[in-house]
């Protein structure tokens, strides 16, 4: 009823469409130009990844634009139901012989020749259920036990689940950007600075309480260290990184992708990027996400209501945040995490899941006041 008493445009925001597909269609070519070499001694087709990550593609936008036009207080409806299960499915891929382990962790379901990582799920449930109750009850939420806690309390029982597959990257994208949520929600700042000093100290013990978290700490501060173990991925990033120079060697020239930077279509597809299109690529494509975060923002501020703008802003943060971790890692920034870069990085859940939250936020910018 609020949204037809609304003025509102028939067309979702025509830059903040074409950020998105430009992202897109760089992330296509990318994924060839990174992964022919492993696909065709992998698979004997050089265009295996290619051709699967098209149809993931194809897929992501056809969601996109069905979810495009949904009016996106549909979603509020349903956000106890969405929730719920994708807790059920992060309970599922725990489970031995029905999670698949990839890279030492146990977060993928297999269906057929595909799989789906619940935890991208979770991603955008989470925000969907927390602008839910963050607008029903705004008036709560600057006290500590009414509003605050059980906030925290619901995002942290989703990050432990998240941990036990272990994954520890795509846990801290979903806490941040849950946490940016509250804060444009209003939370006082005094709540923020106690879990933050709480945050610290769980996230050393979560360090310590795993050997390979601490050997990619030590890679990080020296990876020299140890070359061909734990600092090899990002010693062999940054010399896809360094001989890229100004302009790069060219497109498809990259020499890391040969076998040295591990599956080089995936985490680290930034590298090879920079590798081959040079500083000016690398910037291209960070500007795009800043352009992107810029778009998403004024999209979500100008939302007619609370909950389409604390949903946009949550699903702005969650890419904005996800990107960022992932350049800082392959430039050496941070500690290897293992998480993609959005709309970029081979994956089929990863991307079309992506590719359904700014559907999400298109459709606000259907009804933003812009």
């Amino acid at each position: 009823m609020f949204l037809k008493k609304w003025n509102y445009r028939s067309q979702p925001d025509f830059l903040l469409l074409a950020i998105i597909l430009a992202l897109l269609l760089f992330g296509v070519i990318m994924v060839y130009s990174s992964s022919f070499v492993w696909a065709e001694y992998k698979f004997g087709d050089s265009a295996y990844y290619l051709k699967r990550q098209l149809l993931f593609a194809a897929a992501g936008v056809a969601a996109m634009l069905f979810v495009t036009f949904i009016p996106y207080h549909t979603w509020k409806k349903y956000a106890k139901l969405i929730l719920l299960l994708c807790f059920l499915l992060l309970l599922i891929v725990l489970i031995p012989g029905i999670g698949l382990v990839r890279g030492g962790a146990r977060s993928w379901i297999g269906i057929g020749a595909f799989s789906i990582q619940p935890s991208e799920f979770m991603k955008l449930g989470l925000i969907i259920f927390l602008a839910s109750i963050l607008s029903a009850n705004q008036k709560y939420i600057t006290s500590f036990q009414k509003g605050f806690l059980p906030c925290v309390l619901l995002i942290f029982s989703s990050f432990g689940l998240i941990m036990l597959q272990p994954d520890l990257g795509t846990g801290m994208v979903l806490v941040l950007s849950c946490m940016v949520m509250i804060f444009v929600a209003g939370a006082r700042i005094l709540h923020f600075t106690g879990l933050a000093l709480l945050g610290v100290l769980g996230l050393v013990l979560l360090i310590l309480s795993a050997p390979y978290r601490i050997s990619r700490i030590t890679a990080f501060l020296n990876p020299w260290e140890d070359p061909l173990g734990d600092g090899f991925q990002i010693i062999q990033s940054l010399y896809a990184i360094g001989p890229g120079g100004l302009m790069g060697l060219g497109l498809g020239n990259s020499l890391q992708k040969y076998f040295y930077l591990p599956e080089p279509q995936n985490d680290f597809i930034f590298a090879i990027l920079s590798e081959e299109l040079g500083f000016i690529g690398g910037t291209a494509i960070i500007l795009l996400f800043a352009l992107l975060l810029w778009r998403g923002i004024k999209v979500s501020l100008e939302a007619p209501d609370l909950f389409g703008r604390l949903l946009g802003i949550g699903i702005v943060s969650m890419l904005a945040i996800q990107a960022m971790i992932n350049i800082s890692v392959v430039i050496g920034l941070i500690p290897v995490t293992g998480i993609t870069l959005p709309f970029l990085s081979y994956g089929g859940s990863s991307l079309t899941l992506t590719l359904c939250s700014v559907g999400i936020l298109l459709n606000i910018s259907i009804h933003s006041k812009m």
